[in-house]
């Protein structure tokens, strides 16, 4: 019998929310028999029922047994959401960690990427002045990859080449305006590069070369030219003027196009030896100057002589001859009224006036080989001593004399000068050999190192080698003029002459065992 009071009890219907509620927090490959025994309870299914299969349990089962009320229907809901709460918050507490450590790696990834791109930026902008001029120069690298876009130029590998060069590198476009200057355009000219660039060559220069400069750079410009080169002046910051040693060619860009031609040249600062130059310059000005000086005194001075020399010869030889003349009228007039003893002061008087003629004529002789003009050919010495030998044999014909002469002895020299020289010292030879009853002269070449020494020898009286540096001047005598006749002047000409012929003269000698003269040639 059913208690109308309260009725029967409906059976409880089934929750929407409670059907889309599923396990699925599970693992897919965790069975419902692994289900805690709560969760069998709560399932209101009894231990093993599932066993074996996966959960798929949507909905709670309806209670069996007797119906219960809806306080215990509410309280099974709410503890089935608690338990599928739960399982959702233990998978999200497994998960999350793993999340999180994939975007702190994937932060840190793209905050290393943006370091490295700020310090290749940086590195790019201190050498930006560098790249900027190596790529105005036309200097062009491989380039094995692509940049990616927005990422900063790499510096150029030989920018610190480029500058560390002690010439000035430049580059002009169309216009000779720069486009790339090295640092070595500061230490020269005083300018600084970044003013400098966009500003015309020639506007650097001194104002008297700017035309000739500009001039050329046109021509090269123009095909006109293939290379330039000179020595110009540049101006400095400062005003000072450097003389450089600048060349410039004609270049292409790498695309090769017309419109980019340009010129490619260097600048060497050669103040240091352009100054060395012009000072040398001066000094063989002024010196140029000094030998004219001393050529017109020593013109001076020959005209000079040669006037004495007139003077001697004209005015000097007049007296002489009426001394002379004179002296012998007496002679004639007086006759046998002479004594003895004024006879032979007339024959001084003559013999003096004699003497006085013969230096007359010598010193003109000695200024004659001064002034004489060189005509250098090929002379035989040889047969010039013989020719002599044979003129000294006629006017003694009765001494004994052995003449020994080499034969061959070829030189180029003057003629005239050489007779000179050869007759002075055979004549010398002939005279103080005249003791002897049986002379020796002899006349040879010796060859000493890289010279030829020609050499006149005698067995005469000879002389004391401690007044030999007094043999080859001017009217001194090694013996008495009543020993051996002479005026002092032959062996003067010969040295002259040799030193004329850029050569050298010298003796040896002792006394009573003869003369050396020994004499050297240019060759």
């Amino acid at each position: 019998m059913q208690d109308k009071g309260r009725g029967h009890a409906s059976p409880p219907r089934e929750d929407p929310h409670l059907a889309d509620i599923g396990v699925n927090f599970l693992p897919p490959d965790l069975s419902a028999a692994r289900c805690e025994p709560r969760s069998s309870a709560i399932l209101a299914r009894p231990r093993g029922h599932d066993q074996g299969r996966r959960s798929g349990v949507r909905t709670p089962a309806r209670p069996s047994g007797p119906a219960r009320d809806g306080a215990s229907y509410e309280s099974v809901k709410i503890q089935f959401i608690v338990a599928a709460a739960f399982g959702r918050l233990v998978t999200i507490s497994l998960i999350l960690p793993w999340i999180l450590a994939a975007t702190l790696g994937a932060i840190c990834i793209t905050l290393a990427a943006r370091l490295r791109d700020l310090r290749q930026r940086r590195a790019s902008l201190a050498d930006s002045g560098s790249n900027a001029r190596m790529q105005a120069l036309g200097t062009e690298q491989a380039k094995p990859e692509e940049p990616r876009r927005g990422a900063p130029a790499p510096p150029h590998p030989y920018a610190d080449v480029i500058d560390s060069i002690r010439e000035v590198v430049f580059r002009t476009d169309r216009q000779m305006r720069f486009v790339f200057l090295n640092r070595a355009w500061e230490t020269t000219s005083g300018e600084s590069i970044i003013a400098s660039i966009g500003q015309p060559l020639p506007d650097y220069l001194h104002p008297d070369d700017r035309d000739g400069v500009a001039a050329k750079l046109t021509q090269l410009l123009g095909g006109e030219l293939d290379e330039y080169r000179g020595q110009i002046r540049l101006r400095t910051h400062e005003g000072e003027i450097r003389w450089i040693d600048a060349t410039a060619r004609l270049v292409l860009d790498h695309d090769e196009r017309p419109e980019h031609l340009s010129i490619v040249g260097t600048f060497d600062d050669i103040s240091s030896g352009k100054i060395a130059e012009m000072t040398l310059r001066n000094i063989n000005l002024e010196l140029e100057a000094r030998v004219r000086m001393r050529t017109a005194e020593l013109e001076a001075s020959n005209r000079e002589l040669e006037a004495f020399s007139y003077s001697v010869s004209h005015d000097l030889r007049a007296p002489l001859r009426s001394i002379d003349g004179f002296t012998r009228i007496i002679e004639e007039e007086l006759g046998d009224r002479l004594d003895t003893e004024a006879r032979e002061n007339l024959e001084r008087i003559r013999g003096a006036a004699a003497r006085m003629a013969r230096l007359t004529d010598d010193l003109i002789e000695l200024a004659r080989f001064s002034r004489h003009t060189l005509r250098k050919e090929s002379v035989d010495l040889s047969e010039m001593a013989l020719q002599i030998i044979e003129d000294l044999r006629a006017q003694e014909p009765s001494r004994t004399v052995e003449v020994e002469i080499t034969s061959g002895l070829v030189v180029t020299a003057d003629r005239t000068l050489m007779r000179v020289v050869l007759q002075n010292l055979l004549e010398n030879a002939w005279k103080f050999s005249s003791r002897c009853e049986v002379a020796r002269i002899s006349f040879r070449a010796d060859i000493r190192g890289e010279r030829r020494v020609f050499a006149v020898s005698d067995n005469g009286v000879g002389f004391d080698m401690a007044f030999a540096a007094n043999l080859f001047r001017a009217f001194n005598r090694m013996h008495h003029q009543g020993e051996f006749p002479g005026s002092g002047i032959g062996l003067a000409n010969v040295h002259r002459i040799i030193q004329r012929l850029r050569g050298q003269i010298w003796a040896t000698a002792a006394p009573d065992e003869g003369a050396t003269f020994y004499f050297t040639l240019d060759a």
